[in-house]
């Protein structure tokens, strides 16, 4: 598995190679959440973002599907009280319908050969009112050629389904139903596109969960 493959490595590019962008997204990231929220995190990898969430919310529950990923979250989120980690695949999450008051699920899109079916588990364990919160790495240029970032990764095993830019990557919420999401482009060398979906019974809704059953 890729992530596992990357998970001694990865925080290196956060950290480093990719800090600009990293910490852009926290400041945009963080004001969404208050301390009454109840929240998963989907794919946390090493927990670059659980770390700074969980210190705005009430409680996180951190998921990721491989081990190694987990281990290092462990490690970079140590002595925080208001945080568990259990592995969990994003296409089939163990929690019940409305649980959460937000959902997190950040730079794991790209990287599925099922997208959709992964925007109806988070809308699915979201309460009605309550938030989507899906960042991502633009990985293809505005011209539309792959990212000299996208080649690289691709070369160390990373099996991209998806290379969004910024505008392709509105539309795939867009064709999912959802016309009204807020989107944030962050710039930085390996720039990111911030999606914010809010769930309720609404035309958007409606047409998302038509899509939900033909995603099953």
């Amino acid at each position: 598995m890729f992530r596992d493959r990357v998970a001694g490595v990865y925080d290196i590019f956060v950290r480093g190679i990719n800090r600009k962008t990293h910490k852009m997204l926290i400041k945009k990231t963080v004001c969404i959440f208050s301390d009454d929220d109840d929240v998963p995190e989907c794919a946390c990898g090493t927990g670059m973002l659980s770390a700074p969430v969980v210190g705005v919310c009430r409680h996180l529950t951190a998921t990721d599907l491989s081990e190694k990923m987990l281990k290092r979250a462990t490690k970079n989120c140590c002595g925080i009280d208001n945080i568990r980690f259990m592995q969990a695949n994003i296409l089939h999450l163990p929690f019940d319908d409305s649980s959460f008051d937000k959902v997190v699920a950040a730079n794991v899109i790209h990287l599925l050969d099922k997208p959709m079916k992964a925007l109806c588990e988070l809308c699915r364990v979201c309460r009605n009112g309550g938030q989507l919160i899906i960042p991502t790495y633009i990985n293809r240029t505005k011209g539309g050629k792959t990212s000299g970032f996208a080649k690289t990764v691709g070369k160390a095993g990373a099996d991209f389904k998806r290379q969004f830019t910024f505008d392709s990557y509105k539309d795939f919420f867009a064709d999912a139903g959802f016309h009204k999401a807020e989107y944030t482009f962050i710039d930085g060398k390996i720039p990111c596109a911030l999606a914010v979906i809010t769930v309720g019974k609404s035309p958007d809704t409606a047409a998302f969960e038509a899509k939900c059953v033909a995603a099953l």
